[in-house]
């Protein structure tokens, strides 16, 4: 009976453990202390992202409650807000259904990672090898440098795709995330390092970036009018999976070597 009872007991562990894996988060509490957030120090002005969702109209809400499925793509959402739709109770005997489309209908995540050398731009080095004393280093980047991120595979409807990862990872890490980020020419950082005698030091820069991995759900959409109701009809539903990385705008890791 022991050994039984033992036998359950460590099923029950397993899979809780298995159930967890499901949504994999490595986020940090904080930013590693090699992170630095050079939104003030950068030349280029990188655009700022709205991280705010557009809000359903009374009408549309009604509506997103009939759907079988989630709808969460704010093209779709903004459609229904500007449709003007009043069917009359006193419409006995009359039907449509119309036809909207195949859309990425919402995004779930499965998995969450941060890579802070994602993307190397940058190598500042001061040689001390013929010198008694120590010397300085800082960094300062000498050309301009961009770094895209993108989708991992190619899926259709990819600009909408790309915009509900977006906002999902957005509001998930809270990082100023993007898929593409500009470092100007000339940003400095005030962070010197020192270089011993007799070493050559390195001061790289890396743009980090958010790791995305989860699952988009299409279907086609119909809207349903039948007597005095409207209500959202989704059909062919398929789910795909997706990976995308999206630079962390205005962020640099520094990482210091000397040898």
């Amino acid at each position: 009976m022991k050994k039984f009872m033992t036998i359950i007991l460590s099923c029950s562990v397993l899979l809780c453990f298995s159930g967890a894996a499901e949504a994999k988060s490595t986020l940090p509490a904080k930013l590693p202390e090699s992170v630095i957030d050079i939104s003030k120090e950068n030349t280029y002005p990188n655009p700022s992202h709205d991280t705010s969702e557009l809000v359903p109209s009374a009408h549309t809400k009604a509506l997103l409650k009939t759907a079988n499925e989630t709808i969460e793509n704010p093209i779709l959402i903004k459609l229904l807000n500007e449709s003007a739709l009043h069917p009359s109770k006193w419409s006995i005997g009359y039907s449509a259904r119309i036809y909207l489309g195949e859309w990425p209908l919402n995004y779930k995540s499965k998995e969450t990672s941060v890579n802070w050398e994602y993307k190397k731009i940058n190598d500042n080095a001061a040689d001390a090898r013929d010198s008694k004393s120590s010397q300085q280093i800082g960094y300062l980047q000498e050309v301009q440098a961009k770094v895209n991120g993108g989708l991992t595979s190619d899926i259709p409807k990819k600009e909408e795709a790309r915009q509900l990862i977006l906002a999902k990872t957005m509001n998930k890490t809270h990082l100023p995330i993007s898929f593409s980020t500009i470092i100007g020419a000339g940003t400095k950082i005030d962070r010197p390092y020192q270089v011993p005698s007799k070493r050559i030091g390195h001061l790289y820069g890396y743009v980090p970036a958010v790791n995305e991995r989860g699952k988009i759900t299409y279907g086609e959409v119909f809207l349903i009018l039948k007597g005095g109701r409207a209500q959202i009809e989704v059909k062919n539903i398929m789910q795909q999976g997706i990976g995308a990385w999206m630079p962390i705008t205005d962020h640099l890791s520094l990482r210091y070597v000397a040898q």
